[in-house]
């Protein structure tokens, strides 16, 4: 199960290759509604999804949830449509459809046939200005969520600890507070919270439009303009969000739990994310990650579980599209016997060792190799490209710094991902987690 929950840290990422090989277009509505456009003419499908630059770092204080609250209310009635209508024409249209909700945006999605594209748009645009909710629809969807976070998280010992852990690494950011809320919070939301929050940030000015498929730009636009145009821009001003105050010491956090199974130790960092025309120390650090962890050929599994045979299971995590600073992290699931005290000296051992030792320049290579092939695969997949664009620009990425991307990693120099390792291991304060069952 650990494997499965790390898997999405820990996967290399492809992404601008996509950018370089699609014909992409963006422009802008007169209400300042973002627009991107992916051509890509293979087969009659089209994915149509709408990007809102709010997530679950821009909550109001005490509200925590009310993001995810709202993604799931997005679904009920508008002026035109009845609760859970929306679903139901796009599965009678041969499509599907789905939301997400993240702590830098929150995003809406359907995947047709091309032709109803215009359809997508136009249901889209009446639930971003027209929901329509009663105290009966808040009160069964919070218990839809409620129960939803007894599942995902209160059920589940890793869940529980992960939510700790962040919690200890992010002091005053918002990035602390758990995308699905505080369970004593969700409980207080009501009908005014959320559409305060609704009416605030559901607005075009604030919304990025995103199409991939077998489409064109014209296309796009004029559909763009006859559902998006006429709503009204609500003046959604820049985020501003608490920052970080210096960290002047390491922490650690001990949890226990009888349903932990496999006992680990993780190690969090701080870390740089990708900005708007500074990409090179987050992709110094993206090519890190995969260096100490990523295969079984990386430092960490390499020594720790082939080698020596100390660990079950090692590996690192970066991912660096964020508005704000992200997390480098480190894990080690030891072999019974091996303490975890033993598994955080383990760590810092090798750790210390690439410090010393420095880069492989074959496996640097071959690194930059599996990128280039990956860039060239993950072509083949609309969705992933319009989640790509997306999740890039609702993060305060740009176009041009989604597309540069594959060539300023190519450029990164052994050199600069040992500084970049320098910087993070010997003058980062970290978060050490301990994860285990009681009496072990």
């Amino acid at each position: 199960m650990l494997r499965f929950a790390l898997a999405a840290c820990l996967a290399i990422v492809p992404m601008a290759p996509q950018a370089m090989a699609a014909d992409v277009t963006q422009f802008t509505l007169d209400n300042g509604m973002q627009a991107v456009v992916i051509e890509d003419h293979r087969a009659p499908v089209v994915v149509h999804m709408v990007w809102y630059r709010v997530g679950a770092a821009d909550e109001p204080p005490g509200r925590s949830g009310i993001a995810h609250f709202l993604e799931h209310l997005m679904f009920k009635a508008t002026d035109t449509l009845d609760n859970g209508e929306f679903s139901q024409i796009v599965e009678a249209n041969g499509g599907s459809d789905n939301a997400f909700t993240s702590w830098d945006y929150t995003a809406y999605f359907q995947r047709v046939a091309s032709d109803r594209l215009g359809l997508m748009m136009e249901m889209e645009a009446d639930r971003m200005r027209n929901l329509l909710l009663t105290d009966e629809d808040i009160a069964t969807e919070r218990s839809v969520i409620l129960e939803e976070r007894a599942q995902r998280t209160d059920s589940n010992a890793g869940a529980l600890f992960t939510e700790q852990m962040r919690a200890a690494l992010y002091l005053a950011h918002p990035y602390r507070i758990p995308i699905a809320g505080w369970r004593h919070e969700i409980e207080t939301l009501d009908r005014p919270d959320v559409f305060n929050f609704y009416h605030h940030n559901y607005a075009p000015d604030n919304a990025i439009l995103v199409v991939a498929g077998d489409v064109t730009p014209d296309e796009v636009r004029t559909l763009a303009e006859q559902y998006y145009g006429p709503l009204e821009p609500s003046g959604v001003g820049a985020r501003v969000r608490p920052s970080e105050p210096p960290q002047i010491a390491d922490r650690t956090v001990s949890y226990e739990d009888p349903r932990v199974s496999d006992p680990y130790v993780v190690r969090q960092y701080l870390a740089p994310e990708r900005d708007p025309g500074d990409q090179r120390q987050a992709a110094a650090l993206t090519l890190l990650s995969n260096i100490l962890g990523s295969g079984p050929t990386a430092v960490l599994p390499r020594t720790l579980q082939v080698e020596e045979e100390r660990s079950l299971y090692a590996a690192a995590g970066y991912n660096g599209t964020n508005l704000d600073d992200t997390v480098f992290t480190l894990y080690n699931v030891p072999v019974p016997g091996v303490s975890l005290d033993e598994a955080e000296a383990d760590l810092d051992r090798v750790v210390a060792q690439f410090l010393e030792d420095g880069i492989d320049p074959e496996r640097f290579e071959r690194i930059k190799f599996q990128w280039r092939a990956d860039m060239i695969y993950s072509q083949d997949d609309v969705s992933a490209l319009a989640r790509m664009y997306g999740t890039g620009l609702a993060s305060g990425l740009t176009v041009e710094d989604i597309e540069a991307w594959p060539d300023i990693i190519d450029s990164i120099t052994m050199e600069e991902v040992m500084q970049a390792a320098n910087d993070l291991f010997t003058e980062t304060h970290s978060v050490t987690g301990y994860l285990n069952a009681p009496g072990l």
